[in-house]
């Protein structure tokens, strides 16, 4: 089966959190700009050219900014911020092919573990993210020390994959759609700062999504679902998986009996 990448980036929202490092980039710089379009929003019909303007139209619509088919300061926002490194979708979507595990019996091996929590709560946090999946699917998670289908690691910098990480700030985690090899690994820059709180990053919300993507989910555009592309924090203890994202999963997998 097809691998899938999925590279993440998060941008926080919450007035009252510690912000991650955020890159500038130069949203006003035509090349910057012509490069964010045809990296996040190509022309799939190859056989019709699209304008500039029509790029930046699509792009507005997807994030439900006013349409001009202008880089206005509001689009430039949303260009600067750190994101998804994959192609962006209407509503909840599937990759395309529609990958998916053939069973719902799950493994899953954490390899190694961040610095910045205790291995403890690293091992609850990865079981706490996996069941906001299980809770509404049939799916079912066990851990293993052996080889699994989901592989979970920390890691800085190339770590084997052909998709390094970029320090602090940039690429937060990025997953692979399900499948054989790599398909289903969740890899998580140990460069941030993990956190169980709204400070730096919180791990539980990062591997909720990504294991999104593990499972054959990709990105949504309804605010305020877990695989939008954009991340705001949102109280772990408190957390229930929004509508769009529980249709998603379960027009892969069905509902829990």
């Amino acid at each position: 089966m097809r691998h899938v990448m999925l590279l993440c980036f998060i941008m926080l929202l919450s007035c009252n959190s510690a912000f991650p490092i955020r890159r500038k980039h130069p949203a006003k710089d035509p090349k910057f700009i012509q490069h964010y379009l045809n990296r996040f929003f190509p022309n799939l019909d190859k056989k019709i050219k699209e304008t500039l303007e029509e790029q930046i139209k699509k792009m507005q619509k997807f994030f439900h900014l006013t349409i001009t088919g202008t880089v206005d300061e509001e689009t430039a926002e949303i260009m600067e911020q750190p994101r998804c490194g994959v192609p962006d979708v209407l509503e909840y979507s599937t990759f395309p092919e529609r990958p998916k595990w053939n069973r719902n019996s799950l493994t899953y091996r954490i390899k190694n573990y961040t610095d910045d929590l205790s291995k403890r709560t690293v091992e609850t946090t990865m079981a706490k993210a996996l069941k906001v999946w299980s809770d509404v699917t049939p799916l079912k998670f066990t851990k293993t020390t052996g080889p699994a289908d989901i592989e979970i690691w920390f890691a800085s910098g190339a770590h084997g994959d052909f998709y390094p990480f970029d320090g602090r700030g940039g690429t937060l985690a990025h997953a692979f759609a399900p499948g054989s090899g790599l398909g289903g690994d969740a890899h998580f820059d140990e460069d941030e700062i993990w956190s169980e709180t709204n400070r730096e990053v919180n791990l539980f919300l990062v591997a909720a999504h990504e294991f999104g993507h593990s499972l054959g989910l990709a990105h949504s555009n309804v605010r305020g679902a877990l695989m939008h592309p954009t991340y705001s924090y949102r109280n772990p203890n408190t957390f229930q998986l929004p509508e769009d994202d529980r249709r998603g999963i379960q027009s892969l997998y069905g509902r829990k009996n």
